[in-house]
Formats: C-alpha cells, sequence, structure tokens
C-alpha cells in the first residue's frame, strides 16, 4: 500500500493510526473546494514519504464520528499521528513545501 492515499472510515480509523507509526489523514468533503485543491498535493506527498509515512483521507460527512472525536469543525484539517498520538494538526489549503516541512519535523 506504500505510496497510496488510503480511505480512513469510522470503523478503521482506530486501528489504521495503531497499525502505521506515523500517519496524516485528510479530513475532508466531496462538495468542498479547498479540499479539492489539497488532494494532489497528498497524492505527491504519499508518494514522496513512501515507506516513511502513510496517507489517509477520511470523509467527514461519510464518518462524523470520527470527525466529531477530533472537533474537525473546518475542513480540510490534516492531522499527523505518530505512534497513535496527535503531534501535528494542519486546517486549511497549505502550500505543498508547508505540509512536508510539518512531516519532515517527525521522521
Amino acid at each position: 500500500m506504500a505510496g497510496k492515499v488510503l480511505t480512513a472510515t469510522d470503523d478503521n480509523f482506530e486501528d489504521m493510526v495503531k497499525e502505521h507509526p506515523l500517519i496524516l489523514v485528510d479530513f475532508w468533503a466531496a462538495w468542498c473546494f479547498p479540499c479539492k485543491m489539497v488532494a494532489p498535493t497528498i497524492e505527491e506527498l504519499a508518494k514522496e514519504f513512501e515507506g516513511k509515512v502513510t496517507f489517509a483521507k477520511l470523509n467527514v460527512d461519510e464518518n462524523p464520528k470520527t470527525a466529531m472525536r477530533f472537533g474537525i469543525t473546518s475542513i480540510p484539517t490534516l492531522i499527523l499521528f505518530k505512534k497513535g498520538e496527535v503531534v501535528e494538526k494542519v486546517i486549511g489549503a497549505v502550500p505543498r513545501e508547508h505540509l512536508a516541512e510539518k512531516i519532515r519535523a517527525h521522521l
């Protein structure tokens, strides 16, 4: 699955975060224009950090339980989990390099 962006759901979220030592989860929705702007960046970073970081997307409309648990009120919200703990939270469509720096800080 390396280099691919996984699909997180209310059902698999907990296991996914525990299974992957470093995982960035993109909380998004289909109607969200900034989310669409971030999507290619997530795909690129998944390739760049292949083997080091796992990437996943969680649709907040389809998975409200997990979105509520993390207090997602604005999307896109990108949360980086290290060993199951939140270590970074980025809200909004940010430049690719800004996101890459946040990730590198935890490698």
